[in-house]
């Protein structure tokens, strides 16, 4: 089941570096941790990517089994997602430090992320989107 639809696809895939998405996690003190991602893609339909290079708490939180928020915003796409260019994609992670997986999400990173990361010291997210929605909580459609 397709739960990413289409048409946001290249949205979020060119989101850097202007509407760069944001990545929310809990962490353990009960305080939502938000930080921007220029490496968020569309890895298929059920599955939002980001490669992890940073060194702070949102690295720290995201594990296998982790809650994560997707939050992607332009005005600009209003075409798109009408109710103020908003989309929000709720799911779990999990983590992969080599594989296909790892190397796909590394093939399909941006350049400017892969600048950032020249040793390719980091890893890849999978973050398997179970609702993704509009700014009043409606489910994004295609």
């Amino acid at each position: 089941m397709t739960m990413i639809p289409k048409k946001v696809w290249p949205l979020v895939d060119g989101a850097f570096p202007h509407h760069t998405c944001l990545i929310g996690t809990v962490l353990g003190n009960g305080f939502a941790q938000i930080t921007p991602r220029g490496s968020t893609q569309v890895h298929d339909g059920e599955h939002i990517s980001i490669w992890e290079r940073g060194r702070g708490s949102t690295t720290g939180a995201i594990t296998d089994g982790t809650n994560v928020t997707v939050f992607f915003f332009d005005l600009g796409a209003k075409d798109v997602l009408p109710i103020g260019g908003i989309a929000r994609f709720y799911g779990t992670a999990s983590v992969h430090k080599s594989g296909p997986v790892y190397d796909k999400v590394w093939e399909r990173l941006i350049e400017p992320e892969k600048k950032a990361d020249p040793e390719k010291k980091g890893w890849a997210a999978l973050i398997k989107v179970d609702r993704a929605e509009d700014l009043l909580g409606q489910k994004l459609t295609d």
